[in-house]
């Protein structure tokens, strides 16, 4: 994985800016850091949200088999349908928030394998997806936002999760589509499963997402590491997407500095591995809709983070006395 590192110069001009502007310093929190965060990988001191694209991927599993889902797996394709129309959550933020929305559709009429008795994908089908996925980012972006869809896809981030970072799958799983008490206890011992039968055959983080993952987490996972390459910032969503980033965490330490959390999602395993991750929520809105929907709402705060940061005044075009900010 190629690490490139952001712009130690632009981020420093943009927190000098910061110590500028009529406002006592850190008065606007965690706006200042998003701030000088953008500033650093868009190398520009005012950095720009005027190319913002939403990346959407879909995929079916064949763990949906087990019973693992509220909803029947034809339910992927007609939600991938209602992206193009443009019926769904994810496209009325977009339009509201300024984001280019994209859906990546990927062979649904083909599911992966139910992972409790083989590898979900050879290593050409997870090398094609993650392919897909780095060849989804735009030529030019300011920011990427990355989110999924697949029913079924909760159970495969839980036993990503669990391959990941350890511990067993009533640890990970949650209630998804909203599966009942019964259902819930089923993902556990389907995800117990497909530990007991790959966890002495892992050979590394990209190894765990072909035994036991999908093919739009793996080809978020292509997405996340592809915009590392070509300094491109990412807001990531819920659970199933930071499973898929999780890889990234794993291959090499400082993976995924180029991306924020949206938010933390109300999915029952997100908080475990919001702090496996060591990232922080932009937001805590109660929301495990997926499709990408948390991150367009985080870029809301980012917007706003930049409006201040390019609109303010600095303390000497405003003939406000004290740099400091005292009132």
């Amino acid at each position: 994985m190629t690490l490139t590192c952001p712009s130690g110069a632009a981020e420093a001009a943009a927190r000098a800016r910061q110590a500028q502007l009529t406002k006592p310093p850190g008065s606007l929190g965690r706006l200042e850091d998003v701030a000088c965060w953008l500033a650093g990988w868009q190398d520009r001191e005012r950095p720009r949200l005027d190319s913002v694209h939403a990346l959407v991927f879909a995929g079916n599993h064949g763990v949906r088999a087990r019973g693992v889902s509220a909803f029947p797996q034809a339910v992927t394709a007609q939600m991938v349908a209602n992206f193009e129309r443009g019926g769904a959550a994810i496209n009325q933020l977009c339009r509201t928030f300024g984001a280019t929305l994209s859906v990546h559709p990927i062979d649904l009429d083909r599911p992966t394998a139910d992972f409790t008795g083989a590898p979900a994908m050879s290593v050409e089908e997870c090398d094609d997806a993650m392919r897909l996925g780095a060849e989804a980012l735009p030529e030019a972006a300011d920011l990427v936002l990355l989110g999924e869809m697949g029913i079924g896809n909760t159970t495969v981030a839980a036993a990503m999760a669990t391959a990941l970072f350890g511990g067993r799958g009533a640890d990970w799983v949650g209630r998804g589509t909203g599966v009942d008490d019964a259902g819930l206890a089923l993902k556990a011992r389907v995800v117990d499963e497909a530990m007991a039968l790959h966890r002495e055959a892992f050979a590394g983080p990209l190894d765990i997402l072909r035994r036991v993952g999908g093919r739009e987490e793996a080809a978020i996972t292509g997405a996340v590491i592809e915009a590392r390459k070509r300094r491109i910032p990412v807001l990531l969503d819920g659970f199933v997407c930071c499973a898929a980033a999780a890889v990234a965490h794993r291959l090499e330490p400082g993976g995924l500095d180029h991306c924020l959390l949206g938010h933390r999602s109300a999915e029952a395993g997100h908080a475990r591995l919001i702090e496996a991750l060591g990232m922080a929520p932009l937001l805590e809105l109660g929301m495990r809709l997926g499709e990408a929907s948390g991150a367009a709402m985080a870029l809301a705060v980012l917007r706003g983070a930049l409006a201040c940061h390019e609109g303010m005044a600095t303390f000497a075009e405003a003939q406000v006395a004290g740099a400091t900010g005292e009132r």
